[in-house]
Formats: structure tokens, C-alpha cells, sequence
């Protein structure tokens, strides 16, 4: 599928619930950018869902953690003030806590806070236009004690015994572990033993920062996972980066999902970026949760994946000196962005000297249609070649741009 730069919503898809999902706002005592990009935000959830024929509005706005840097009442209280600015009084609000929270002075305190500055409790079950969000509050961090799990599960089956085949919105901060991209590294484990008794649910989390337009952001097993992005900074959870998992162009980042559920239970989910003021162009979509057999985002994609491919691409060298240069190549293309590029710098004989791998920047809202490398470390007075191959998301690999 090629992009295209406006994706609107599924026009024959008519909604009974629509709510969006944010996470990772990290507002700071002093001023910061993510105040405005948290604002515009909500602007723009506002607009996109008034002005929509199908279902004007939405219905709930759940926040999963990290909306503080270190959960401070400074940073609490800005928040409010944000919210209490650019939500409409008629939705639901749904907050939870984690990690940077209780950076402040503790978890106890930052409990203290949220109840007196949010009203809100940490742990939630609500039902909103019929369908269950269960939403809760880590614990030590991102972690889930007996008394979590206990929430968990009780609050799971009271919602199963409801309706079996409807979706149950599921929330937490941390990913669940070997699940969205970012939960190998910025995953916990804790509850998963409850989880997966429950196809139905659709998982909502964030923590890692992991751009929410890569399509591993979306996961299906034992159930339906989501990451949630950040308005902060990504990171990526990758470690053979030549930049590290911090990447380039790491603080370009505001992104969120909106989700919209119909009478019979089915659920889109449309994931928008602020800074370009658009939805990325993917529309994810849960038919029939409580049926594994039906799930269209496993890990059979890493099998059935198209290869990237270079079109009418070419490699630029300049800059060049003693020990190195600058090189510049067109961006491959297919069905999705590209993931990374695997560099590789030749001698005469074809044996690898230097081997660089690359994100392509697919996280950014306007990615860059050629990117520029530096490359290093060479020998003066040496000839040589430049491979260029370009990786999938799934671990296909382009043919090779020499």
C-alpha cells in the first residue's frame, strides 16, 4: 500500500464508542515544548472528532502514564491545567501512573497528588457506551504486585461475564513483555498469566517510546496489543544501531491513537501524528477480538513480508578526505516505509572494512526522501565500493544499491 499523506477516518465504519490514548507527555516544572504538543493534541482530537459525520465526538481520553517527568505538583498541576483547557467536559477521563510519577518523593506521595489534583483513583473499571476499560496504576516502578494482579483478574472476569465477544480495553503503562515493538526492553511480564485467558482484550501501553507508526506497534497472540507513542522523544529498541536506540531526530515526536468500536464490537484503531497535523497512513483493524483465529497482526508477518526495493535510486559521495566522506542515497520504497539500511564499505577484493546499520527516520512525520551518512575510519590513498541494502520492519532485505 503507498502512503498517502491524509488518511481520514473508515467512512463505512460507524462508531458506538470512540476515545483516544496517549502516554509518555513528560510535562517539566520549567516550560517545555511537550505543554504545547499536549495542548495541540487535544485541539486536534477535538476537531478531527467534531467534525466528523459519522459520529461527532469522542468519549473518553485515557492517559497511560509518564504525563510527568518526575511527578512533581508543578508538573501535576500543569497537566490539569492542560486538560482542564482542551477537554470537553462530557468525556471521560482516565488516568494512570508509573515510574516517572513517583520520581518526586515516592509513590505514596504521588497517590496523595493524583487524588487531590485529578480526582481520579489509580486503578479503573469503567463502562463507557457499553464496552469495559480496565486501566491500572503500576506499582515499584512499572511493576504489578498480588494486590494488582488481584485488580486484574477480577476485573477481567467481571468483564467477560458482560459479553464474551466484545472487545475489553485494557491499560497499563509498561508494555506487556514479547508483545508491541519496544517490550523486549521496556516490557514487564507480571500479569501476562491473567492476559492471555482473555482473547478479547485490546492492550493499550506505552514506556518505551517507541514510534507508534511502526507497525510492529501493533500485536496480535494471546490477545491485541498496542504501543502508545510519546509527545516527548522516541526511542527505538534496537542495539545494532550505529546511533544508538536514542535515534536521530529523536525529539520530532507527538503522536496517539484513536480507537473507535461499532455495535457489533469491531474496533479500529487510526494512529495520528501532531506534528504533521495528520493520521499516518495505516487503519488497524480488530473484526472479531475474542477470535485468535481471526488476528491479522502476528508474527506470520515476518514471513509473509514484502522486500523493500530501491526505485531509481542512486548513491552520492562528497565531502571526501583523508579518511572519509559524506554519502547521500535515495530512500527505498514498498508497501511500508523502510525500517534501517545495512552500509557496507568494500575493498577491491568485495571484503566487508566497515558495516554500518541505519534508521531511515521512518518515525518522523515528514520522512526525509534521501538520507546523508557520514562514513569514517577509512584508509588514504584506498579505492572503495559502497553496498547499500535496506531492511524491512520484518527482516526482509532489499536487493543491493551499489
Amino acid at each position: 500500500m503507498k502512503e498517502r499523506k491524509i488518511m481520514p477516518f473508515e467512512k463505512n465504519f460507524v462508531p458506538a464508542l470512540r476515545f483516544a490514548v496517549m502516554s509518555d507527555i513528560h510535562i517539566d516544572d520549567e516550560d517545555c515544548i511537550e505543554e504545547q504538543r499536549f495542548a495541540k493534541a487535544l485541539d486536534d482530537l477535538k476537531n478531527l472528532c467534531s467534525s466528523d459525520e459519522r459520529y461527532s465526538g469522542f468519549d473518553a481520553l485515557v492517559i497511560v502514564g509518564d504525563f510527568a517527568s518526575r511527578g512533581s505538583e508543578i508538573q501535576m498541576r500543569k497537566v490539569k491545567k492542560i486538560l482542564d483547557a482542551g477537554l470537553p467536559a462530557d468525556v471521560r477521563l482516565i488516568m494512570t501512573m508509573a515510574s516517572h510519577e513517583y520520581m518526586t518523593d515516592g509513590e505514596e506521595n504521588a497517590l496523595r497528588r493524583f487524588d487531590e489534583i485529578f480526582g481520579l483513583t489509580p486503578d479503573t473499571h469503567a463502562v463507557i457506551n457499553g464496552f469495559d476499560f480496565i486501566a491500572v496504576t503500576t506499582t515499584r516502578g512499572c511493576h504489578f504486585d498480588e494486590k494488582k494482579r488481584g485488580f486484574v483478574s477480577a476485573e477481567l472476569e467481571k468483564a467477560a461475564e458482560r459479553d464474551g465477544k466484545k472487545p475489553i480495553f485494557f491499560f497499563q503503562h509498561p508494555h506487556i513483555t514479547d508483545t508491541v515493538y519496544g517490550s523486549i526492553n521496556w516490557g514487564e511480564d507480571e500479569i501476562t498469566d491473567i492476559l492471555i485467558n482473555y482473547p478479547q482484550i485490546v492492550d493499550f501501553s506505552g514506556h518505551s517510546h517507541a514510534p507508534i507508526n511502526d507497525p510492529r506497534s501493533v500485536h496480535q497472540r494471546h490477545f491485541s496489543a498496542f504501543g502508545t507513542g510519546t509527545l516527548s522523544y522516541f526511542e527505538l529498541d534496537e542495539f545494532d544501531k550505529t546511533h544508538g536506540t536514542i535515534p536521530p531526530e529523536d525529539s520530532s515526536a507527538a503522536q496517539f491513537l484513536i480507537v473507535e468500536a461499532d455495535a457489533q464490537g469491531r474496533v479500529r484503531v487510526y494512529p495520528y501524528d501532531v506534528l504533521g497535523s495528520r493520521f499516518f497512513p495505516y487503519t488497524w483493524e480488530i473484526d472479531e477480538p475474542w477470535n485468535i483465529d481471526s488476528f491479522k497482526y502476528t508474527d506470520a508477518r515476518y514471513v509473509t513480508a514484502e522486500k523493500p526495493y530501491f526505485e531509481n535510486a542512486g548513491i552520492s559521495v562528497e565531502n571526501i578526505t583523508a579518511d572519509g566522506c559524506d554519502i547521500t542515497f535515495t530512500q527505498a520504497t514498498g508497501k511500508e516505509r523502510p525500517d534501517s539500511y545495512d552500509i557496507y564499505i568494500l575493498d577491491s577484493d568485495g571484503l566487508i572494512k566497515k558495516h554500518m546499520n541505519i534508521t531511515s527516520r521512518y518515525y518522523l512525520s515528514d520522512m526525509p526522501a534521501a538520507l546523508t551518512e557520514h562514513i569514517g575510519g577509512l584508509k588514504a590513498g584506498t579505492e572503495y565500493k559502497i553496498k547499500i541494502v535496506a531492511n524491512s520492519f520484518w527482516r526482509t532485505r532489499s536487493d543491493a544499491l551499489t
